[in-house]
């Protein structure tokens, strides 16, 4: 009898899990819902205005002035800053263990002093399972609301680029392309790389809901190379030098906080499939447990009444 009241409480006990996890999958939906909402409503713009960085670095490509300290690059990396954004809390799958080998993976290749810059507390393991040093660390809101919450990041990398205690500065996070997929990646902030053909927010498919195709971004670079050799040439007021010092940090701190909104839909997301794949596991264990449950039953009742025919058998023999 007691082996029966175990399989019964144990059947009780996944059961109450299965109504948490179910409980967290709803939560964790309705967040992704808005935070789906907030990367897509800023993903466009984001792309437009790192493409206006862009383009005055091609203007600029040729001078030998540049326009801006913040469009220079250097002509020797000797530390590189890694701004990584992870997530608050866990259940979320392998969201923060593939963004932090993707990390690890690209200091690895690159073979140079690196430090980084952590925004939430899941990121503070890349200390302790890589051996990679924490310059800072950063409180980390579930939905970014505003781009007030970046500014000081983006204000301490840009302030330690321009002292040069780093050479580079690059962002790891998470890319958002649906609600089964996200795709962690290492992105260059400083300088700004023209070269670079992974430069883009969230275009990684071929989905138009996403924002910006691959077709359109291979559109604007094709006229980029066709009208390479007729480059326009910018006026600015009153000086070059007032203007970008206004305008490039701005851009900066919005692909920054793009890429927050975009790690906060990706992390809920992640969240979701993996309480729904929890609440399916629980459900296939109580499936098996009833099942094993009803065997013993039956065993049990068998035995039962295999013993009174014994004793019925027994009495009449008397």
């Amino acid at each position: 009898m007691a082996g029966i009241r175990d399989i019964k409480r144990q059947i009780k006990s996944i059961g109450n899990t299965k109504k948490i996890t179910k409980a967290m999958e709803m939560v964790a939906a309705a967040k992704m819902r808005k935070a789906t909402e907030a990367v897509l409503r800023t993903r466009t713009y984001a792309n437009l205005s790192w493409e206006t960085v862009l383009s005055i670095s091609r203007a600029n490509g040729d001078g030998e002035k540049p326009l801006h300290p913040l469009l220079t690059k250097r002509p020797e990396t000797k530390k590189v800053a890694i701004i990584l954004i992870a997530s608050n809390r866990g259940l979320c799958g392998g969201f923060n263990a593939a963004l932090m080998a993707k990390a690890a993976a690209s200091v690895k290749k690159h073979d140079q002093p690196t430090e980084f810059i952590v925004i939430g507390k899941k990121g503070k393991a890349i200390h302790k399972y890589y051996g990679h040093e924490i310059a800072a660390e950063f409180e980390k809101e579930d939905l970014a609301a505003t781009v007030r919450e970046v500014l000081p990041i983006a204000q301490l990398v840009i302030d330690d680029y321009l002292s040069g205690r780093y050479d580079k500065v690059l962002v790891a996070y998470t890319d958002f392309v649906s609600a089964s997929k996200q795709v962690p990646r290492v992105r260059q902030l400083l300088p700004v790389e023209t070269e670079k053909e992974d430069r883009y927010l969230g275009v990684v498919g071929k989905d138009t809901r996403i924002g910006m195709t691959e077709e359109f971004v291979k559109e604007k670079e094709a006229g980029h190379l066709e009208h390479q050799e007729h480059r326009h040439e910018y006026t600015f007021e009153p000086s070059p030098d007032e203007v970008l010092d206004q305008m490039i940090p701005r851009l900066i701190e919005v692909q920054l906080y793009q890429a927050m909104l975009e790690s906060n839909a990706s992390e809920q997301s992640a969240r979701m499939n993996a309480m729904h794949q929890a609440s399916q596991a629980a459900g296939d264990m109580i499936s098996d447990l009833t099942l094993y449950y009803n065997k013993a039953r039956q065993e049990k009742i068998t035995a039962e009444i295999a013993e009174i025919s014994a004793g019925a058998n027994a009495l009449k023999e008397k």
